[in-house]
């Protein structure tokens, strides 16, 4: 009897070859590596030849998904394809982070995130992805000192009075927070430690639906960015206390700083970046890194930002080699005194 053999053909370039059934596994898995590694490649050669999702890992309406808006379109302009924003939500931005940890490293899903995502969650959360091995920077974007804001209906007029109010009564007061975790959240627990006041830490989906129900008096407070905070105050619909900054900001030279609110050294800024998978091709990198040089140095972005009280980073600081120092600098700054303080997941 003749055996029948299996075989199965592997197509190369021009070439081919037949090979047994029983030698597949052997061939097929270094094949199709190499077949991706290939399209990622050719896709760098024409990048980028379709829309590039912008995974912003909170709601919509919060600081970060305002500075994503704001340098999307320039950076569109720079890359010649649209922009498409993506929120994201849930666990403190890990879910979205973690989504853009598992996408193709093509350049094609990058995600914005911030000190609380790229930073806190690592010692928070028990997370599938590594903070630092599993993506590559691409560059600093705006940071923000955080404010400290209160519902309108607050009797305080100023922080001293509003830290009295909370030492009278204790455990009263709520918080909002972007999430467990996040900057506000971070911030709230420092202010509360600082201050020896008690009240209740209420995490929310991201900053935006935090400050919703803070100007519907459903929180009290809030220790947020002044990308979302001033346009609220302008409106009537909340006060700020203090910037918790050394100096005071251009965009509200009327709100003290916490040195002269009464709350000295209580210095807390929320920084950003630009992340894409680990093994996106250098030279997409550096394309999207172009991109967002382009869009920090155009006047007009320049001006929106300023306006919103948000810090641009130096030249030297947009750089994806800056980024990733910055980066690791935090971790090993921050991650202690987290873990010290006992905060977990719920």
């Amino acid at each position: 009897m003749i055996r029948r053999r299996a075989f199965i053909t592997l197509l190369g370039g021009a070439a081919a070859w037949t090979l047994p059934a029983n030698h597949m596994k052997k061939v097929v898995t270094p094949a199709l590596a190499f077949l991706a590694a290939t399209l990622v490649y050719a896709a760098a050669q024409t990048y980028p030849s379709k829309p590039i999702t912008l995974v912003v890992p909170w709601a919509a309406g919060g600081p970060t998904d305002t500075i994503t808006r704001i340098l999307a379109e320039p950076m569109r302009v720079s890359l010649g394809q649209p922009l498409v924003i993506e929120n994201i939500s849930g666990a403190a931005g890990s879910i979205g982070v973690g989504r853009v940890a598992r996408a193709i490293p093509d350049g094609y899903t990058v995600v914005v995130g911030n000190w609380g995502t790229h930073v806190s969650n690592g010692a928070i959360y028990s997370l599938q992805f590594d903070l630092v091995a599993d993506f590559a920077p691409v560059s600093l974007l705006p940071s923000e000192p955080l404010m400290i804001a209160v519902n309108k209906s607050i009797p305080a007029h100023d922080l001293k009075e509003f830290i009295a109010w909370l030492k009278a009564n204790p455990n009263k007061a709520t918080s909002g927070t972007s999430g467990i975790g996040g900057p506000s959240h971070i911030g709230g627990i420092l202010f509360a430690k600082e201050t020896g006041t008690q009240f209740q830490l209420v995490p929310y989906r991201g900053a935006g639906p935090a400050m919703q129900d803070l100007v519907a008096g459903q929180v009290d407070m809030m220790i947020t960015g002044p990308s979302i905070a001033l346009p609220q105050a302008r409106n009537g619909n909340i006060k700020i206390y203090a910037i918790a900054a050394r100096n005071r900001v251009v965009a509200a030279p009327e709100v003290p700083t916490v040195d002269e609110a009464g709350l000295p050294g209580f210095y807390v800024a929320v920084w950003h970046g630009l992340w894409v998978p680990r093994g996106t091709p250098q030279d997409v990198v550096g394309k999207l890194n172009a991109a967002v040089r382009h869009a920090l140095a155009n006047q007009a972005v320049r001006k929106q930002l300023t306006e919103l009280a948000l810090e641009l980073p130096s030249i030297e600081q947009q750089t994806p080699e800056a980024l990733g120092a910055f980066q690791k600098s935090e971790i090993d700054r921050w991650w202690p005194t987290i873990k010290a303080a006992g905060i977990k997941a719920q």
